[in-house]
This record gives structure tokens, C-alpha cells and sequence, in this order.
């Protein structure tokens, strides 16, 4: 928590007070430390709510009510890279900085690493990431190291090309990196091969050396060990983990300790191909309109104990990865696959949620217990779907959908967001090549579970709030002014307003959706309303959760694949006395919150922030690489398409019910110019009048699809389907790269050095 120095003045602060403090205060400084500072209360705090929105407006701030900083300022605790050594000091820049950013990144100096007892730590070097504490000092930005993270292999994974001097190239698969690096030692790679390569000198003119073959780049395990490499994700157990794993999951369970649940009818609904099965649930008739409910989650908590090794493998993890062909599991899978995985048929381990739902929904009690349960019936969803369908379903799923009806009204009255955002799902065959590339069917049984799930993750929250206990709340947090306005500013473009001086709510954009009728204008604005949302991250100050319009919320239900998750149940088992000790010896004693963990929830919340958003990235540029690889035998053909986003370079267009996120470069929108419109998200031609806008439904030819990359460029057709004819080439510094190459039309031309362009996939598969 922040702390207030002496000479601040009770009462209503200023401007400049209140930047002094944000930027003097040695915590996260939000709206709660801010007043407290100056000694706000009552109607003074609303009038702080007023000054910090209309400093936010002023740009003289940023970042979120728990935690503000300056304008052009950096983040109290952030992620920074190492860019360069300077007089042995380490120089770094916010890692999430985007290159398009109108400013330039900050410099922050960063203090050496610590290692334990206060010792010198390892020194930095060019490219590490560390998380860090930050502060502006009167010489500038300076930076505490807290822990340094995984290193990305942006850049350094690549393919090995040779130019026409017999030089060796490594070409990125990075749809982002625009360069090709020269290799000084090539190893045993061959042309053509995908290889992972680190940097032989500080410089990048020092090239790289390739350190593993990982051999065709086009293979089907391909795809899913680029993003593992790319973002730094950890895939390899050490023998010490499997070994504590091995005894974890001989551990007996007690059942004279534990609520005996294996005579109800609980059932798992996961997806077909669910590598795991966190969760499972059961109901019934209360007899008065309501209903008795059960969320019964695996009980990670007994197997993986604070301060093993199992835990801080997990707390590195942070999360497991899902790729079309594989898992990267938070847990070994002894444990993840087998030992906490409810199972169909076999005693497992589990926390229960006890719910009571009233004839409305509304949940009116709860309670938590160590359980023990035999999973009655493992369901895909679809299979459960049909089985309502049929209108004679077996007894424990229909009560299930009565229950969840219930709980449907309740959601309705609460009117959380309602975006309908298609999720891609990609389908392998037995030797791991794409079947199929298909939208996911939004199924009722899909949200039957997701409401029971949402329910349960209340009730952990507010059953440790009870208990003024520790929490990691899952926050989503209210858009902010900036974007709000911004919003305001689009929708006026339109011809519709978005008055801001009303309380924001989820239901205000439901209403801003509802009023659209045309598809082509909603999905337009659906982008908009999407652009205007915060990210949801993990904290343990509680701001809500937006989207969900729940005031309390937390992570409860997916110990096995989420370790915000596991630090809940070990909250639950130490507030509510669920302790159960492991024999001595064998594992750690306690199951319950550690005194570090306890006293370290914020760093923790931080750095699964960061797996999250680091998972998130990686599963999306795998599904952009499959999406790819099954569009290159369909280059020439015309799809029809939606474009999701502008700027004045061109625009970006998907597939409408494929998905595959594609460039369409200004040059190519024929012998014109356009002007871009950045409120109203709009390209205008200077002659025509022609436009282009987010949203927009158009028809569009496939121009090239690059498996290595994920990148798709489409090219504009007119109305008999044939290419429009471009104008000239435009110089533009955006597109200029050195040596004389230039980036057009989403392909490199070779420069004055003979660099070799990005390996591209026209009309052709890879068999």
C-alpha cells in the first residue's frame, strides 16, 4: 500500500498535489490510496472519483483506479526488457510498449538483481525481461527487479535461408518482425529448416548461431513448438518435480475427514477432447421452487502444497497452454491427467460449493467443504445436448437445465455484457493434419456449466470476504474515460449518441446492440464496443468484474489449468479450517495459504497476469498458423469477408466464419488516395468517396497465406471479381527497410544485400 509522506496537507488535494503523490508513493497509488492520504471522506471521495476522471481526460494520468501513474509514465509494477548495457548499468524499456505507440518508450535504469539473503544477483543482460518496481526519481526512471521472467524467443526461431552469395539468413516466423537475421553459424542446419538460434554478441549485427533443428517447418508439431519457443513458455518438468508428483499422487485420501458425496449423480460436462476435467456438477429440487446444487472441483490443493517444488513449478507456469495438437499442462500429468482429473467411476478428491438457488436465481446460501466424490457420467456437451433435446432426458441432467433456468433469470435481471465473439476450433486427424477449421457451436449445455461456474466463483469470493481473508479476485474493470470517449466519438460518426454522464453499466452496450438491426452495422459496432473494454487481470484489491456485472469475483473452478485458482482454495482451506495434513515426510504439512504467499499476493497476481496474456498469445498465433497452413492450397479464391480493424496504412479483414485475420495495404485500394478517419474507424477515398470501415462486409480475393507467420494478405476485387488495379508505388518510410528492401503488400523484395524474403505458401500445400 502506498504510504503518505509528512508534508501532505489534509483535505481536497490539487492537481499538482495529486501527481506529486502518484508519482512519490512507494505502492501501487490508486483511488483508495489517495484518499486516505489527504484524509478524504464522504462526498470528498466523490469528488476525487471527479478529479482523477478529468486528469485521465486531461491525459495528465493512466492506468486503472487501483493503481495510477503519469501520463507517458510507467506502471508502478511492470515488466521491462533489458535494451542495452550502458557503463555496466542496465537499461530497459515497458515490455508491452507497443512500436506504434506516438511516444517514444521510457528509459528506466534498473538496479542490480538481488539474489537470496539480500546477495548480488545474476547480472542482466541485453533481452532479459524482469518484473520490476518502478519509480521516477529527479535523474530519471529507475527499477527494482523483483524476479526475472522466461526469456522470449521473439526473433531467434526462425527458418534458415541462403541468398544468392551463400550467406545463411534466418527468416522470422513472427508476423510482427519484419527483418531477416544473418546467421554466423549455421551448425547442422539445412535450408529450409526451422531452428531455434541465440544471439552471439550484444549487437545484432553480430547475427545469430543456431543452437536446434527442429526440422520441417511446415510438420504438424510445428506450429505449437514455434509459439512454445516464441513466448518463452515452459514446457519441461525436471526429475525433481516428477518425483514430488509421484508421491503426491500417492497420497490416501481420508474419508472419515471428508463429506461422503459419491452416492450423488455428478456429472463432468466437458468438451469431447477435454484433456482434463476440472469441474462437475449436480442438482435438485428443493421441493419449494428452488434447488439444492453442487460444484464439486478437483481438490488440487491437497496434492500440490506452498513452498514444494510442484508449486513453484506451477506458480512459473502460471497456467496450462491449449494448442490444436497438444497441451502444455500446469501440472505433471499424473497429476493433471489423471490423479486430480474427475474421472468417471473413480473416488476422487474435491472441493464442494453447497449452493441453494431460489425460484429466481438468486443464490441465498453457500458453504465449502473437502469432499469426496465418483464422477457418475463424463458428457461432451453435445451429447448432453442431445439429450435434452430428445424431451425426455435423464433425471440428473434435466434437474441440471431446471436448476440452470433459474439461474439464467437471475443473469437476465443482473444484464451482464453480451458480445457474440466466434471461437475457431481447429480439427486434427490421427496423423495430426487439419481436418477441419470450424466456428464453435454455442450449445445451452455450454452455458449451463459456464452459469453453475460463475456461480460457484461468487461464493468463493464472498465466503472469503466473510472472513476478511485474503482474496485473488478476477477484476474487469469499468472502460476507462479515454476509451469511452472514444467510443462516443465513433458512434457519433453513425448518426448515434453514447451520453457519458450516466453510471456505466454492461447493460448500456447491450442497449447501444439490441438498437441496431442491420448485421453489417452491429458487428461494426461490436468491434467498437470490444475495443472500449479493459483487460481482465488478478488482484487482490477487488474493483468488480465489469462484463459480469458481479461486485465480487473470483477464480475458483480451474485449480488444474489456472494457479489463481489454487491460491483460492488455499484461501478457502485456511479461513474455514479444511486443513489436512500430508503424513510426515512425505510433503509440506499445510494446504492452506502460506505467510509468503500471504504477504506476496500482489507480485503473485502480477505474474499470472502475465502467463495469462502470454498463453492467450501463444494460442492465438498457433490457431493464426493452422488457419494459414489451410488457406495456402486456396490462394486466388474470393471469400467473403469483415473488416476488423483500420488505420492508415490499410486494413485488417477475417473470413467471415473461419476467422484468419488478414492485411489489406492502402496501395492496393486502387489509383486513388485515401484518407483516414481514425474516430470513425474509416477510409475514405479523396475522389470516390469509396470507404472502407470496421465492420464492413466485403468480398475479398486470397493473395497469399503464410504458414511460418499466420499471416494472411488479401487483395480487393471489383464487382466482376477481378483484382482493382493499384496505383504506383507510394514511398512511405513505414514500408522502407534498410539495405533498400521494401515491405509492400505484405511481402519483402530483396534489398541491396540479397536478404532473402519471408518463405511464402502460394497456392500450395504441404503434403
Amino acid at each position: 500500500m502506498a504510504k503518505r509522506s509528512p508534508h501532505h496537507q489534509q483535505g481536497m488535494p490539487s492537481k499538482k498535489q495529486v501527481l506529486e503523490f502518484i508519482q512519490t508513493a512507494d505502492g501501487p497509488a490508486g483511488k483508495r490510496e489517495i484518499a486516505k492520504a489527504f484524509g478524504l471522506k464522504g462526498q470528498e471521495k466523490i469528488a476525487l472519483k471527479r478529479l482523477l476522471k478529468d486528469m485521465a481526460e486531461e491525459g495528465l494520468i493512466d492506468g486503472k483506479k487501483t493503481a495510477y501513474h503519469r501520463m507517458g509514465g510507467v506502471p508502478k509494477v511492470t515488466v521491462l526488457r533489458v535494451v542495452e548495457i550502458e557503463d555496466g548499468e542496465a537499461i530497459a524499456i515497458p515490455d508491452n510498449w507497443s512500436p506504434d505507440a506516438p511516444d517514444k518508450p521510457p528509459r528506466l535504469t534498473v538496479r542490480e538483481m538481488k539474489g537470496r539473503g539480500g546477495k548480488r544477483g545474476p547480472a542482466l543482460k541485453r533481452g532479459d525481461r524482469v518484473l520490476s518496481r518502478t519509480e521516477e526519481t529527479e535523474r530519471g526512471w529507475i527499477a527494482d527487479p523483483i524476479k526475472k521472467l522466461p526469456a522470449r524467443t521473439e526473433g531467434l526461431m526462425g527458418v534458415v535461408e541462403i541468398d544468392g552469395s551463400g550467406k545463411a539468413w534466418l527468416a522470422p516466423v513472427d508476423k510482427r518482425i519484419r527483418r531477416s537475421t544473418p546467421i554466423s553459424d549455421v551448425g547442422e542446419a539445412e535450408e529450409g529448416q526451422l531452428v531455434i538460434a541465440e544471439r552471439t554478441g550484444r549487437s545484432e549485427r553480430a547475427g545469430v548461431k543456431v543452437i536446434e533443428v527442429i526440422g520441417d517447418p511446415l510438420a504438424p508439431k510445428s506450429f505449437s513448438l514455434i509459439a512454445i519457443a516464441k513466448h518463452g513458455i515452459p514446457h519441461v518438468f525436471q526429475d525433481g518435480v516428477h518425483q514430488e508428483a509421484q508421491r503426491a499422487a500417492e497420497l490416501r485420501l481420508s474419508e472419515d475427514k471428508r463429506e461422503d458425496l459419491r452416492a450423488l449423480p455428478i456429472v463432468a460436462i466437458d468438451p469431447a477432447d477435454a484433456r482434463d476435467h476440472d469441474d462437475a456438477i449436480w442438482a435438485e429440487p428443493d421441493g419449494k421452487g428452488g434447488f439444492n446444487a453442487l460444484v464439486a472441483i478437483a481438490d488440487v490443493s491437497f496434492y500440490v502444497r506452498p513452498g514444494s517444488a510442484l508449486d513453484k513449478e506451477a506458480r512459473k507456469r502460471g497456467n496450462s497452454v491449449y494448442f490444436p495438437d497438444r497441451v502444455v499442462p500446469m501440472l505433471p500429468e499424473i497429476l493433471s491427467a489423471d490423479v486430480c482429473s474427475l474421472r468417471q467411476d473413480e473416488d476422487r478428491a474435491a472441493m464442494a460449493c453447497h449452493l441453494h438457488i431460489d425460484a429466481k436465481g438468486k443464490i441465498t446460501r453457500h458453504r465449502f467443504t473437502r469432499a469426496l466424490v465418483r464422477i457418475h457420467h463424463n458428457i461432451p456437451y453435445e451429447d448432453a445436448q442431445a439429450a435434452v433435446d430428445t424431451g425426455k432426458p435423464p433425471e440428473y441432467l434435466a434437474n441440471l437445465w431446471d436448476a440452470w433456468r433459474a439461474l439464467a433469470e437471475a443473469r437476465k435481471a443482473r444484464e451482464p455484457l453480451n458480445l457474440e465473439l466466434p471461437e475457431r476450433r481447429v480439427m486434427l486427424n490421427d496423423e495430426g493434419q487439419i481436418a477441419e477449421i470450424a466456428v464453435k457451436e454455442r450449445l445451452d449445455a455450454h452455458r449451463v456449466v459456464e452459469d453453475f461456474m460463475i456461480a460457484a466463483n461468487v461464493a468463493a469470493a464472498k465466503a472469503l470476504e466473510a472472513k476478511n481473508a485474503p482474496v485473488v479476485y478476477r477484476v474487469h474493470e469499468v472502460p476507462s474515460r479515454e476509451k469511452l470517449i472514444a467510443l462516443r466519438d465513433y458512434m457519433a460518426t453513425l448518426g448515434k449518441k453514447l451520453a457519458l454522464g450516466q453510471v456505466i453499466k454492461p447493460a448500456l452496450f447491450n442497449d447501444m446492440l439490441a438498437d441496431i438491426t442491420e448485421d453489417a452495422d452491429k458487428a461494426q459496432v461490436m468491434e467498437a464496443v470490444l475495443r472500449t473494454q479493459m483487460q481482465a487481470y488478478y488482484g487482490p484489491a477487488n474493483s468488480g468484474h465489469f462484463g459480469l456485472a458481479l461486485g465480487s469475483y473470483a477464480h475458483f473452478t480451474s485449480p488444474i489449468r489456472r494457479y489463481a485458482d489454487l491460491l483460492v482454495h488455499r484461501a478457502l482451506v485456511e479461513a474455514y479450517k479444511l486443513e489436512q495434513p500430508a503424513p510426515p515426510g512425505s510433503l509440506p504439512d499445510t494446504t492452506g495459504l502460506s505467510d509468503k504467499d500471504r504477504a506476496s499476493l500482489q507480485e503473485i497476481s502480477d505474474q499470472i497476469s502475465q502467463t495469462e496474456r502470454r498463453a492467450m498469445e501463444a494460442e492465438r498465433d498457433t490457431v493464426d498458423r493452422y488457419v494459414a497452413a489451410w488457406l495456402s492450397g486456396r490462394v486466388g479464391e474470393t471469400f467473403d469477408t469483415r473488416i476488423t480493424g483500420v488505420q492508415g496504412f490499410g486494413f485488417f479483414a477475417t473470413i467471415v466464419g473461419l476467422g484468419g485475420d488478414g492485411l489489406v495495404p492502402i496501395s492496393t485500394l486502387g489509383d486513388e488516395y485515401f484518407r483516414h478517419d481514425e474516430a470513425a474507424q474509416t477510409l475514405i477515398g479523396e475522389k470516390s468517396g469509396k470507404t472502407y470501415s470496421s465492420g464492413d462486409r466485403l468480398k475479398l480475393k486470397l493473395g497469399e497465406a503464410n504458414a511460418l507467420t499466420g499471416a494472411l494478405k488479401f487483395v480487393p476485387v471489383d464487382a466482376d471479381g477481378n483484382a482493382i488495379e493499384t496505383r504506383g508505388n507510394r514511398p512511405d518510410d513505414r514500408y522502407r527497410r534498410p539495405g533498400g528492401g521494401q515491405k509492400r503488400a505484405g511481402k519483402f523484395t530483396a534489398g541491396k544485400r540479397g536478404r532473402p524474403g519471408n518463405i511464402r505458401h502460394q497456392g500450395r500445400r504441404k503434403k
